[in-house]
């Protein structure tokens, strides 16, 4: 069994992406800027947004952090959004989810111009994602993409099943893993709630991707001996015996199924680096197109 090492496959992206921009500083050109957007203070968010701040100064990104608080209106978040969209400066906007109850997220979501959809969750960026041209993909399946290349994982010719349905992680994951590309060229079955033989269809799987947030689901006597196992879960599960009062578990029981694996995604230090490293390839290829 080898550890898919998200933190080193995001430190070798990180890398690559420093070089790229000191060069670009060196030749006199702006920085690629990101400008994200929070509003109120959930924690899980604080904490995501302000890794991606940290993560570019690290490589050199401008970034550019707005705070509203949680009884902005959805006119005022649109009318930012649209100031974004207008910023010569800016090349990526992301606009951190959940968002309060009475601001509807599909309305946020189209408000951001394509050309700066860093997350690709327009309807414009995953109509080209399914069609195949290029385009935008939301950031966990790309870092997801990455990290199988990064470890040059075969997937061609493959039974991956995807277990969850979202339109941020699990439908898009089926697109991309059908598609005629490295990594991709896979079987795919997506599976969800209702789906009856689970159990069996994981068993048939090489390549398993586990994206429905329910803690510790995926035991060993679904997964097949020497299948690719990736986590896309993150909960918090109560845990007396840590500091914080609680552990990070992922979708997978770890410690059963990796002996089982031939490849596993670890919770935390997986797939989570990875889709900040997905964010920032996403924000410097919008900088690519603007200025080529």
């Amino acid at each position: 069994m080898q550890l898919l090492d998200g933190k080193k496959a995001a430190q070798a992206i990180k890398e690559d992406l420093t070089q790229k921009t000191t060069q670009l500083t060196n030749a006199g050109k702006p920085r690629p800027h990101l400008a994200a957007i929070l509003v109120g203070n959930d924690g899980a968010s604080e904490t995501y947004v302000a890794s991606k701040v940290k993560t570019c100064a690290e490589i050199g990104f401008e970034s550019t952090l707005k705070r509203l608080p949680a009884t902005v209106t959805e006119d005022e978040l649109l009318q930012e959004i649209e100031a974004l969209n207008k910023n010569e400066e800016v090349n990526g906007i992301l606009v951190q989810l959940p968002l309060p109850k009475h601001i509807s997220e599909s309305k946020v979501i189209q408000a951001i111009h394509p050309s700066k959809d860093v997350d690709g969750f327009h309807p414009v960026s995953v109509g080209n994602m399914v069609s195949g041209a290029p385009t935008f993909i939301p950031a966990t399946p790309y870092g997801i993409l990455l990290l199988l290349q990064h470890y040059n994982i075969e997937t061609k010719g493959k039974h991956a099943v995807v277990i969850g349905r979202s339109h941020i992680v699990g439908t898009p994951m089926s697109i991309l893993l059908s598609r005629n590309s490295y990594p991709g060229n896979c079987t795919v079955t997506i599976c969800h709630s209702a789906t009856k033989n689970l159990k069996e269809l994981c068993l048939q799987a090489d390549i398993i991707v586990a994206a429905l947030g329910r803690a510790e689901f995926v035991s060993a006597d679904m997964v097949k001996e020497g299948a690719v196992v990736i986590d896309v879960g993150i909960t918090r599960v109560a845990d007396a015996s840590k500091k914080s009062g609680f552990s990070l578990k992922g979708d997978v029981k770890f410690d059963e199924v990796a002996p089982r694996c031939s490849y596993i995604t670890p919770v935390p230090g997986g797939v989570g680096p990875m889709t900040i490293a997905g964010l920032l390839m996403n924000t410097y290829n919008a900088y690519l197109k603007k200025h080529s």
